[in-house]
């Protein structure tokens, strides 16, 4: 969802000014069953939903506990909290996207690395109601287009267009804010840009809505990843082992989300924010199916990252004007896992 990009990266700036980049002290291990573990909070990107299932799962079964550590689950409640909390060293780990890190260590030189890819794809798409017969970039011409105000958003719009030989000015973008599917079933809008393929669609197709949708990287846009685990510099240099024994973790968990993905889905059921975002079970199902192809493909493992991914994402951003000079891409990613 694009409007967990509305805030912008201002945020990150001032925490870095009031807070300090080191990982988390001592005083947060905590001592279970007579071993010693290092505590440490991982910052969702949103409210808990079927992507973060394995989270659930390595917590429940004791995946994290077997590499000595304690993991608490920590809901933003601003929407860049995941990188602005890390950058801080007020959270050891944050879930957030490929392009907005690039675009916070390129403009603001905020101290975060990626050190792996939950999902190898984008799950933002162009979405719209099937009798709108928008299925390309093509049909966008004369059309508004929702999104909820972002730069990033503007610049994909772009892309997809002069990818098809047309020109943004052929669109009218709208600001909706939050109302991106609103936007669209009232009428208000042609089209949205930024609700994310494995939650919008089953959701709206629950509530009866039959919908068209596209995907970005069919048209000129690189492939990103839509999610990424961060850590600040410090902790990446000072405790790397914290890191890998986290996302090593991770992956006994992603491997049960593929072995037994109804079970899975039950432990984040069982632990769902229902006050704040409440799930719906076929919703949550329709989107683990989507996902799993998405977080592991044959071509890349759960986590992985290419230096070729990050540097085409560098590239475009850089063609866009997102940002003005191209960060190293030491600066961006970690490998932890092959080390």
């Amino acid at each position: 969802m694009d409007m967990k990009r509305i805030a912008t990266l201002a945020l990150a700036g001032a925490l870095l000014l009031a807070g300090c980049s080191a990982p988390a002290s001592d005083e947060q291990e905590t001592t279970t069953g007579g071993q010693e573990l290092r505590e440490i909070s991982v910052v969702l990107d949103w409210y808990p939903n079927a992507l973060h299932a394995f989270l659930y799962d390595a917590i429940e079964k004791g995946y994290f506990e077997e590499e000595g550590l304690k993991v608490n689950i920590q809901f933003p409640s601003n929407a860049n909290d995941a990188i602005s909390l890390v950058a801080a060293g007020q959270a050891e780990i944050g879930l957030y996207y490929q392009q907005d890190v690039i675009m916070a260590r390129a403009n603001q030189d905020v101290p975060v690395k990626s050190i792996g890819a939950v999902v190898q794809g984008p799950l933002n798409i162009v979405l719209s109601l099937k009798d709108k017969n928008i299925t390309s970039p093509d049909d966008l011409v004369g059309k508004t287009i929702g999104y909820a105000g972002t730069e990033l958003s503007e610049a994909l719009i772009r892309s997809i267009m002069a990818n098809v030989g047309a020109d943004s000015s052929d669109v009218t973008m709208i600001d909706v804010g939050f109302d991106l599917m609103s936007s669209m079933t009232t009428g208000n809008v042609d089209a949205t840009i930024g609700c994310l393929v494995n939650h919008e669609v089953p959701q709206m197709e629950e509530e009866g809505f039959e919908v068209n949708y596209f995907e970005l990287d069919d048209y000129g846009v690189p492939t990103y990843y839509e999610g990424v685990f961060l850590a600040n510099d410090t902790m990446i240099e000072e405790e790397p082992e914290v890191l890998k024994g986290f996302l090593r973790a991770c992956e006994k968990g992603f491997d049960d989300m593929q072995a037994d993905p109804d079970g899975v889905l039950q432990i984040l059921l069982d632990n769902q924010n229902e006050e704040n975002f409440p799930l719906s079970q076929t919703v949550e199902q329709k989107s683990m199916a989507t996902l799993l192809p998405m977080m592991e493909t044959e071509d890349a493992p759960f986590l992985s990252q290419t230096a070729e991914c990050w540097q085409e994402n560098v590239d475009w951003l850089l063609s866009e004007g997102l940002i003005d000079e191209a960060p190293a891409l030491d600066q961006l990613y970690v490998d932890l896992l092959s080390e």
